[in-house]
């Protein structure tokens, strides 16, 4: 079962393939990307919940990608480089990596580095207020005009992942990966169902769930 999905961008192959089972056997899921173009590719379906990312890339500079990323999105990024310089280093934390290393590395410490990246930028809020609609996360119960909205543990796990991550499309694969724990084999049924099913609990709450046709669903301000 992934629980997370990390996005590798990165030109060498054998680098990607080291990266690869490390990540696996740590649980999580791997999309790979040999240009900014491919990782362009990735990011426009789903958002992963982190990128390992090269600096020197075949068709542009990985920093210029990420500042493309950071324009709507706050996901944790690890520069993985073989720049080496301080110089270089301040260049990468300042343009907005979470994280650098420099190549040659040590899976060890990779693998140590991403499972401390993610515990940080894992930590929810007790309690998500959009409107009148407030989540309640520690107890599972979701609220608007203070009515329990009596929603089913995936009703809610839904609601509040969308909430989390207001304005991004998530798409409809990824979401049934984080909520229902497991990938999705042909039938979105299961994510229009309750999708339709908390518009209209919502509906008063002055926020809904915009279907962006072909790409997913994303949480926002009607």
């Amino acid at each position: 079962m992934f629980n997370k999905t990390i996005l590798c961008v990165e030109d060498n192959p054998a680098v990607q393939m080291m990266n690869k089972p490390l990540l696996e056997s740590k649980g999580y899921a791997v999309k790979m990307a040999m240009t900014i173009a491919e990782a362009r590719e990735v990011i426009k379906h789903s958002m992963p919940d982190l990128i390992i990312l090269d600096i020197h890339l075949p068709d542009g500079s990985g920093l210029d990608f990420l500042c493309e990323v950071r324009k709507t999105s706050p996901v944790p990024v690890i520069a993985l480089t073989n720049n080496k310089d301080e110089q270089d280093i301040v260049e990468g934390l300042t343009s907005g990596c979470d994280d650098y290393i420099p190549k040659p590395y040590s899976l060890a410490i990779l693998g140590a580095r991403i499972d401390a990246l993610l515990r940080r930028t894992e930590k929810l809020p007790d309690v998500i207020t959009k409107g009148t609609l407030t989540i309640i996360v520690t107890s599972d119960e979701a609220y608007v005009n203070n009515v329990n909205l009596g929603l089913s543990p995936k009703e809610f796990s839904l609601l509040c992942f969308l909430a989390q991550n207001e304005g991004q499309i998530l798409g409809t694969e990824y979401l049934y990966e984080k909520v229902w724990g497991q990938q999705m084999l042909s039938d979105k049924g299961a994510i229009r169902a309750s999708v339709h099913k908390l518009r209209k609990k919502i509906e008063t709450s002055g926020y809904t769930i915009f279907s962006d046709y072909g790409k997913g669903y994303y949480f926002g301000k009607e």
